[in-house]
């Protein structure tokens, strides 16, 4: 009995130390030579401070910034309720399309838009600028969505359009593999590179 005891308990040392020891180990070893950036969750710094990742969208209230899609970004109800604001800060409403909260949501969004882009007709206004994607976290927005909003953009920071349209080239991340989806904006990016321009 004790000669068996004696076999489960190092085979159980040696899976442990495999699986829980030298597994974790390599993976994490070979993640962080071969991508990086990614392991370490795609951040974006500026002047030496995290601003934000490009993986996960969030919200910008400055006129001067290019508006995201509505994020769900500290939408938690520990962020909103508690001093410290600890707690989760991403997540989703997870509102259906017949719920009124929804409805009168983009409905607030759409006449914020108007008023801040008086050149814009109501039917223009791209979808993405007013629907959260399905994670509630999308850090892009369509091209069409980024180049509406030059008139504005060119009014609040007096870069040209010309200027801003660069912006929104360098910020552009293609289509995946070459062929998957479509080319969109990383609004985080778009905006450092505005931020860069309006302080140099």
């Amino acid at each position: 009995m004790w000669q068996q005891l004696k076999v489960a308990l190092l085979i159980t040392i040696v899976w442990m130390g495999i699986c829980g020891l030298a597994y974790p180990l390599i993976t994490t070893g070979v993640a962080q030579i071969v991508f990086k950036d990614q392991a370490n969750g795609s951040l974006i710094e500026e002047k030496g401070q995290v601003i934000g990742s490009a993986l996960i969208g969030q919200t910008f209230e400055q006129d001067q910034y290019f508006q995201s899609r509505p994020s769900a970004i500290a939408y938690n109800i520990y962020e909103k309720n508690t001093e410290n604001k600890e707690g989760v800060r991403s997540g989703s409403a997870n509102y259906a399309p017949s719920n009124p909260e929804l409805m009168k949501r983009i409905e607030q969004d759409v006449a914020q838009f108007l008023q801040q882009h008086p050149t814009v007709e109501k039917q223009q206004i791209p979808a993405d600028l007013l629907t959260a994607s399905g994670s509630g976290l999308d850090p892009h927005i369509s091209l069409k969505a980024a180049k509406i909003q030059l008139d504005r953009l060119h009014e609040t920071t007096g870069l040209s359009i010309d200027d801003l349209k660069k912006i929104i080239e360098q910020a552009t991340d293609s289509r995946s593999l070459g062929i998957f989806g479509e080319e969109k904006m990383n609004v985080l990016k778009a905006n450092q590179q505005i931020y860069r321009q309006l302080n140099s």
